[in-house]
């Protein structure tokens, strides 16, 4: 046995090998400190560090021992390792007879130790030399990784901590959170009656991972940093392993650190890739095939997966669970934190994942649900000669066999489409299609298929055809009250993102049916609630929202409280009660993520918080949530919340001043449309935003085309809808130079019952109060410009804590007094909100108000104004303020700030494209690379091509050789 090795430590890596200040650990350290002050006047004991996997519990013992040494104590410190759990003592023995001062007398006890027969008297001697050594001052002895010690150790250092415990000798040991082996266990129950001192740690809180993100990327991270860095959770070697990660793509500038090209994607984990190498072959497959199926999965699905059965992974299992990695949800294996998961499915080809991810659709060979299991055409099909009457031959046994065994095979089906919802839906929708074929016409089961098909097939882009199969069931009236409200109630949820009226239809009529289970009325009541909501019918949702309350509290209905509670903070949105409506938001969205998408009512109840978030200026943290949702959605091939989440973040990246990411995105989820077509959440999303970008940036011929959308949409038979279109042509109305006509067309908006008015005066974002104001003003509309001006001031006031509301309206109030002062306000409080445009347009309005009668102070406004819009892309506003500098007398071209001197032509996102196509990737690459939809690549290079007068991408190649050269 060797006494000599030394141990190897599983402390977070810092970047650049340079150790970062210990942070959010005060009160431990505090409370370390005060033990070693009372070893110092004689008072020995021990102190067990207690914590899971990455939480930093050897930086705690390695603080420990350094805060020790600084006052003369001597230190031993020792850990143990799981691959060497075999040789006894080893763990204890390392940290007394090794490093630069080891125990007296170290030859001795290694030949003790090596000795057969000799533990007792080894013992003995340690206890002697420990005496002995403590007698000239005290001592700090560490062992770390409890857990893993053998069980000789365990007990010699139970022996020795009771045996020594009138002497200045400190035990500090350190183990694992959670389960432990019951020897391990044993130990730590002596200890604790003992009287040993407890530090249980836990997580860090925001302002710990916020210093330590500062400490590791050299500058303090804007909200966008923060927001990826939150997604470790406060675990200390996971953040820090992620900061790793993120260095590359971060730029500091004006002491802020920042994504200027967002976050990058999942990467492998130094910490993850050391537990991995640790685990044995098997169970090092069953996690990496549980991290490229996704969620929680059952151990049934992962042997089908690997090709065996259940019994032969229980010790891989095991060893999976035991190594951190892996935790029990229930039924099903579940991945301790998500940051883990994606580190695992990180060091997987990208064909790999693919073809694990196919596999968990297909069952493997001679399995009950591979075509050789099943009767084939003539199966059970009687011989010509087989006699006519009287014995059954085997053939009628077959016959008789076949609907029992599709029947299983169908019931099979199922259950595996139900466990592959949740992170592969387009496998799951193809076996519930299967079941669907091998249940007869008449089968009484075949009505709740088709209900359980219909999300599926939405989910996966399919639209058309779930409602078709909907409207199909519903035609031929076989289904009984049950069968036809889970039906309507599939359907209802399909029709949410194309039809806000349908969606209403399709609830109303599914839950008046007669003797319906209460679950399921709550379930139906809930989506009428949302229906109305979304279709901007808000007295009415909340009434209907009241009663399911009752029916979902009656049934216990999680899922329908989830949905519930996004209509209840949609509700305090529309009473511009935002804190409340916040409190909401989250609890929803906390909700449906615990319940898992497959049974979440209502797919978007993250997505709703993401807007509310952009709605309130919180645009970094809407925007995180926005890039994590298209990420996640889009590996797991959910085409539908994809395309809705494309959607938000094209609203969010319109507000921020990236006019063509969200152009680019605004297309992309157009071209992924279903083929049941464009529908109401297009309205209020992607045409808004097409035709804002079009306006901002002089594109009359997009511009009118969306107004023409817009006339469509005023007769819409959402009152939301009619909204958007009503503010659309307001808008048009305006960049016509007609004011008088864009105020009646906003007349209708004003004339609508005040319960279901836009809480906004018309508006679709608090930001357009400032162009309301002016578009009234222009009219000659005074009384509507005070409306506005009331309602934003009031919004501010309600909601203290936002700086964003507080700016738009000092904003407002500006523009209707023709005050500068607040409009100076404004642009001071934009300062703090990363919404550009609006920050422009205080600017601008600001500088136009100086221009009267300071024209040299009103030009640093402009010039501001102007990078702004510059960054932007906005050609529209960028001409008028060039005109608002020539009249203040001031030609020169200010540089467009935040573009490449080499590039003036392209925008950050367009350049970013560019480059990677001018080293020869794929646009299939490239999307991949950025974290981008191939239909995005394609949008950046067409307009690039288009601004460098090339066609091909071999031009593009050599501009490029020639532009970064310098030459």
């Amino acid at each position: 046995m060797s006494v000599n090795r030394v141990t190897t430590r599983t402390e977070p890596e810092e970047p650049d090998g340079v150790r970062t200040p210990l942070r959010g650990r005060d009160a431990e350290l505090a409370f370390i400190e005060a033990r070693l002050d009372a070893l110092g006047r004689g008072e020995g004991g021990i102190i067990r560090v207690e914590g899971p996997v990455g939480i930093g519990r050897s930086r705690i013992l390695a603080e420990a021992a350094a805060a020790a040494r600084r006052r003369g104590t001597r230190v031993f410190e020792g850990a143990a390792d799981p691959d060497d759990q075999f040789v006894p003592l080893g763990p204890l023995l390392d940290g007394l007879l090794s490093g630069e001062e080891p125990l007296s007398g170290a030859g001795r006890l290694r030949d003790l130790a090596t000795t057969p027969g000799q533990r007792f008297w080894l013992l003995q001697e340690l206890g002697d030399r420990l005496r002995e050594t403590a007698r000239n001052g005290p001592l700090l002895v560490v062992l770390d990784d409890l857990q893993w010690c053998d069980d000789l150790t365990l007990l010699t250092f139970n022996t020795l901590a009771a045996g020594l415990s009138s002497h200045p000798i400190l035990w500090l040991v350190a183990v694992r959170g959670g389960s432990v082996p019951s020897g391990v266990r044993t130990t730590l129950d002596r200890i604790r009656q003992a009287g040993a001192h407890e530090l249980a740690l836990g997580t860090l809180d925001d302002r710990a991972t916020a210093r330590i993100t500062e400490d590791v990327l050299g500058a303090a991270p804007d909200p966008d940093v923060l927001g990826v860095v939150r997604r470790a959770e406060g675990v200390p070697q996971l953040l820090v392993e992620l900061l790793g990660s993120l260095r590359e793509a971060v730029t500091i500038e004006n002491g802020t650190a920042g994504l200027p090209a967002g976050p990058p994607g999942p990467r492998e984990l130094p910490s993850v890739v050391r537990r991995l190498a640790q685990l044995s072959d098997e169970a090092r497959e069953l996690v990496q095939t549980a991290a490229a199926v996704g969620g929680p999965v059952t151990v049934a699905l992962l042997a089908e997966l690997l090709g065996k059965s259940s019994a032969a992974l229980i010790t891989a299992v095991r060893e999976s669970l035991d190594a951190d990695l892996l935790t029990e949800s229930g039924d099903r294996l579940a991945f301790r934190h998500d940051l883990i998961r994606e580190a695992v499915e990180a060091g997987l080809p990208l064909s790999l994942r693919r073809a694990l991810r196919g596999q968990a659709a297909e069952p493997p060979p001679g399995s009950a649900a591979s075509p050789a299991g099943l009767p084939g055409p003539s199966a059970g099909r009687a011989p010509a000669d087989a006699p006519e009457g009287g014995r059954a031959g085997p053939g009628d046994a077959a016959e008789a066999d076949r609907p029992r065994t599709a029947a299983a095979e169908a019931d099979r089906l199922r259950t595996a489409a139900a466990e592959l919802a949740a992170t592969a839906p387009g496998p799951a929708a193809e076996h519930s299609l299967r079941a669907l074929e091998l249940t007869t016409a008449d089968a009484p089961e075949r009505p709740r298929i088709i209900a359980e098909t219909i999300p599926l097939l939405w989910q996966t882009g399919r639209a058309a055809q779930a409602r078709e199969l909907g409207a199909s069931a519903l035609a031929t009236g076989g289904p009984g009250p049950e069968d036809e409200a889970r039906i309507r109630l599939a359907l209802a949820r399909l029709a949410v993102p194309f039809d806000f009226c349908e969606a209403v239809r399709q609830a109303r009529a599914g839950a008046a049916l007669p003797g319906i289970p209460v679950d399921l009325r709550g379930r139906l009541l809930a989506m009428l609630a949302v229906g109305l909501s979304m279709a901007g019918e808000h007295a009415a949702a909340e009434e209907v929202a009241a009663e399911a309350w009752e029916t979902a509290a009656a049934a216990g209905d999680r899922s329908a409280e989830a949905t519930l509670t996004t209509v209840r903070s949609a509700a305090s949105f529309h009473r511009m009660d935002l804190t409340e409506a916040f409190r909401q938001a989250e609890r929803a969205a906390a909700l449906a993520e615990a319940l898992g998408v497959s049974t979440s009512l209502w797919v978007p109840e993250a997505l709703w918080h993401a807007l509310l978030s952009n709605t309130t200026g919180r645009t970094a943290q809407a925007l995180a949530a926005a890039e994590e949702g298209i990420r996640i959605t889009r590996e797991q091939g959910r085409t539908a919340a994809t395309r809705m989440w494309l959607m938000t973040r094209s609203r969010i990246l319109l507000e921020v001043g990236r006019l063509t990411d969200a152009r680019a995105d605004a297309e992309a989820a157009a071209r992924a449309t279903d083929d049941l077509g464009p529908g109401s959440l297009d309205d209020v999303t992607l045409r808004y935003v097409m035709m804002r970008v079009a306006l901002h940036t002089n594109d009359q011929r997009t511009a009118r085309a969306y107004a023409a959308e817009a006339r469509r949409m005023r007769s819409d038979g959402a009152p939301v809808v009619r909204h958007f279109g009503s503010w659309m042509l307001a808008l048009m109305a305006d960049f016509d130079g007609r004011p008088d006509r864009a105020m009646a067309e906003l007349d209708e908006v004003m004339a609508s019952p005040a319960a279901d008015r836009p809480a906004y005066a018309g508006l679709v974002d608090p930001a357009d109060a400032p162009v309301l104001v002016r578009m009234a003003l222009r009219a000659g509309a005074h009384e509507r410009a005070a409306q506005a001006v009331a309602l934003a001031e009031r919004r501010a006031v309600l909601n203290p804590g936002l700086t964003f509301l507080a700016a738009t309206a000092a904003h407002a109030r500006g523009l209707l007094d023709n005050d500068l002062a607040p409009l100076v306000r404004a642009v001071r409080l934009y300062e703090d909100c990363p919404r550009v445009m609006a920050r422009a347009s205080a600017l601008e309005d600001a500088g136009r108000k100086l221009a009267v009668t300071r024209t040299s102070e009103a030009v640093p406004y402009f010039e501001t104004a102007l990078a702004l819009y510059a960054r932007a892309g906005a050609e529209r506003d960028i001409a008028r303020v060039r005109r608002r500098l020539r009249a203040a007398g001031i030609r020169r071209r200010p540089s467009p700030a935040g573009l490449s001197g080499a590039w003036p032509e392209l925008t950050a996102a367009e350049l970013r494209v560019v480059r990677l196509v001018a080293r020869r990737l794929t646009n299939q690459q490239v999307a991949e690379h950025l974290s981008l939809s191939p239909h995005t690549v394609s949008s950046h290079l067409r307009r690039a091509f288009t601004k460098l007068d090339i066609t091909s991408r071999g031009e593009l190649t050599r501009l490029a050789k020639h532009r970064d050269s310098g030459e």
